[in-house]
């Protein structure tokens, strides 16, 4: 199971939010480059990089981190946060972005995410689901997505995705472990499936239960930040 330290951005600082509520925020760092540094320093290849900004407006707003971040560390990058657009798919991999993560716009338009997945090939892109009570909401968590995770899921893995990430809202910086029961539904509800968790990851023990039920991967933020876990034991894992 990979771990993959998280930086969420908010007017070029390196930020958390507590359950997805953007007046319930910390500042942990005003220099992210510096956070990724100590990332690659610590051993970990990848990082899940969210402008948070962008995600609220609808439009990318901190591309100058993710250039800041992928010209200072050769991190493999997932950057997301208000893509809704050839040219911005085109601006995030043209800075340095891995992948291209896909949230709201996964939702309301699938048709033309099932394009740019001919385009640019199903590896290029992170297909973040971030669900309230199994129901997917979207826009920075500010907006109902009409849709649950199972279905959701299912219409993702018809047009071609193969990589999801889905974090469960009333975990998400809350500290108090991930949504494990959740997360198993979705991996028996499709075999096969490779699922990265995020959101409520506080332990070690945290990362060795969903590495049990077949997670794939571990998007880890404020575990981190909190020094509730050590990056020597994350990159150890």
């Amino acid at each position: 199971m990979k771990i993959i330290p998280a930086i969420d951005i908010m007017d070029g600082k390196c930020v958390r939010l507590t359950q997805g509520d953007f007046s319930r925020q910390k500042m942990y760092s005003n220099n992210p480059v510096e956070v990724a540094k100590s990332f690659e320093d610590a051993g970990f290849e990848r990082l899940h990089l969210v402008d948070l900004d962008g995600a609220k407006k609808g439009a990318i707003q901190n591309i100058s981190v993710l250039k800041n971040i992928t010209d200072a560390t050769s991190l493999q990058v997932d950057f997301g946060g208000g893509i809704k657009s050839a040219e911005d798919i085109a601006a995030v991999l043209e800075n340095g972005a891995a992948l291209v993560t896909i949230g709201s716009l996964a939702v309301k338009q699938p048709a033309l995410l099932a394009g740019w997945i001919k385009i640019y090939g199903t590896k290029k892109f992170f297909i973040g689901a971030d669900v309230y009570d199994e129901k997917i909401k979207i826009r920075g968590w500010l907006e109902d997505g009409g849709i649950d995770i199972f279905t959701f899921l299912s219409n993702m893995k018809n047009i071609g995705a193969t990589q999801f990430f889905c974090t469960d809202i009333k975990k998400d910086g809350a500290m108090q472990g991930p949504s494990i029961e959740l997360y198993k539904k979705m991996i028996q509800h499709f075999d096969g499936i490779s699922l990265t968790a995020s959101g409520g990851v506080t332990t070690l023990n945290d990362l060795h239960l969903l590495q049990k039920i077949g997670c794939s991967g571990a998007i880890v933020g404020k575990a981190i930040y909190e020094q509730t876990i050590s990056l020597t034991e994350l990159s150890t894992f």
